[in-house]
């Protein structure tokens, strides 16, 4: 396994101590801390003023109760979080997530990633997260509304086009979006359209940002496979996960050339060796809201359904975890290298736990880390408070373009960062280092803050 440099680890126990009870805020951290040992060899000054520290500490924690009433007129509490982690780049910037995960540790693990993620991005935005342990699965639209709107009611004091620029995540699309910035500006009696983003197109969203973050993640492995001389023509892919970032990744995939043969959902997963049917993925997903189980009704013969168990079973080319954090462990990276995966790339956040990153690593599988490769979300975030700042409308094509434009920018900026430190090939360590010096420059700039 990797290990901390020595300078590095009293500062990584002091993260454990000092944020007891955070699991995911601690491998994210002891994550990015692995990589700098060879920095600071070069650069000692980033040692000076408790610079790593600051980075480690987020600027603002706020944690906030969300009362609502569902539809049988019962009052329900739950509890809404924002943790805006580093602004040295610009506004915090960031999704919020409605999932009944969601804890401080889940939020600051992200908004800690989010860091170096939006730094990749060559952006003017800095880190920032928030949620909720608000589940929306099996609410109607009126209790969702209620929420999303009691939510906002305490989020709008801290956020601002110009302060904290939030976003969806998981559990929270458009429509979410809608009744939050309805919200928003009803309390703040202006149109700020800039204050949200995954807004819909009437009234001040981008086109391509549904599908960004999805379509970055397939441009950053086009990437990776290019420099070995091949591309996804004709290769088996498996995504997991069904939402938003699977969805649209399976759809690059497939304009590129790709066979896309599993997906799944929390209850399991569907296999489908004529390739997935997309359109009937879309028609489940995001007409019905329904079950990744009723592909296999509705599609006939060919295809099977798999309640529970490992998608990571399913032997293919290159594997997109597209789903959550953690979700491919240790056994499933063993299996994956066992059947010849060529390629992994994290459209999710932290979805493979340290000990499948090592694998995957040591059997010399090409590897995208979730901060470079599903960057693609956040840059179109970017490109729309771009235009809604101009008050200006792209067209999909000019959208897109700019976002396969960045994604080959990071792919690039991790590729040659770790070649200049001594590591060729490891992405992990170029994203990381890359991510961190912007951040580490823009905060020594600005003096002890």
């Amino acid at each position: 396994m990797n290990t901390v440099d020595e300078k590095l680890q009293s500062i990584l126990a002091t993260v454990v101590h000092r944020n007891a009870g955070e699991p995911e805020f601690h491998q994210a951290a002891r994550e990015v801390l692995e990589s700098l040992g060879r920095v600071i060899a070069r650069n000692p000054e980033y040692s000076a003023d408790a610079l790593i520290e600051r980075i480690c500490e987020p600027e603002r924690q706020i944690i906030f109760r969300v009362p609502w009433i569902d539809d049988n007129n019962e009052v329900q509490i739950n509890r809404g979080f924002r943790v805006q982690f580093n602004s040295a780049l610009g506004p915090y910037k960031g999704g919020i997530r409605f999932h009944p995960s969601v804890n401080v540790g889940i939020i600051k693990f992200l908004g800690f990633e989010q860091t170096f993620k939006n730094a990749l991005t060559g952006m003017p935005i800095g880190g920032g997260k928030g949620g909720s342990d608000f589940d929306p699965k099996g609410r109607s639209d009126r209790e969702i509304m209620r929420f999303c709107q009691s939510f906002m009611i305490e989020l709008h004091r801290h956020i601002g086009e110009y302060v904290d620029v939030p976003a969806g995540d998981i559990g929270v699309g458009a429509r979410e979006i809608g009744y939050m910035f309805g919200m928003y500006k009803r309390l703040n009696n202006r149109f700020e359209a800039g204050v949200l983003t995954g807004k819909g197109l009437v009234y001040g969203g981008s086109r391509a940002r549904k599908e960004a973050t999805g379509f970055g993640t397939v441009f950053f492995v086009r990437s990776m496979l290019a420099l070995k001389g091949t591309d996804f023509d004709g290769k088996r892919c498996v995504v997991s996960g069904s939402g938003n970032v699977a969805i649209y990744a399976m759809e690059k995939v497939l304009s590129l050339g790709g066979k896309v043969i599993a997906c799944s959902d929390s209850g399991g997963y569907v296999v489908d060796e004529n390739g997935i049917d997309l359109d009937l993925i879309k028609q489940i997903k995001e007409v019905k809201r329904g079950r990744i189980s009723e592909y296999v009704a509705l599609k006939g013969d060919g295809c099977s359904y798999v309640k529970a168990g490992s998608i990571w079973d399913v032997p293919c080319d290159i594997a997109l975890p597209c789903a959550t954090q953690n979700e491919l462990h240790g056994g499933d990276a063993k299996t994956l290298i066992e059947n010849g995966v060529i390629a992994v790339a994290e459209g999710a956040n932290m979805p493979c736990t340290p000990e499948a990153v090592q694998m995957f690593k040591q059997a010399g599988t090409l590897f995208a880390p979730g901060k470079a490769a599903n960057a693609g979300g956040v840059a179109t975030s970017a490109l729309e408070m771009q235009q809604n700042a101009s008050r200006d409308s792209w067209s999909f094509a000019k959208t897109e373009s700019r976002l396969e434009e960045i994604m080959i920018n990071i792919h690039d900026a991790c590729n040659e960062t770790a070649e200049e430190y001594g590591a060729p090939g490891d992405y992990v360590l170029g994203a990381n280092i890359a991510g961190f010096v912007r951040v580490a420059e823009a905060m020594r700039a600005m003096g002890v803050i």
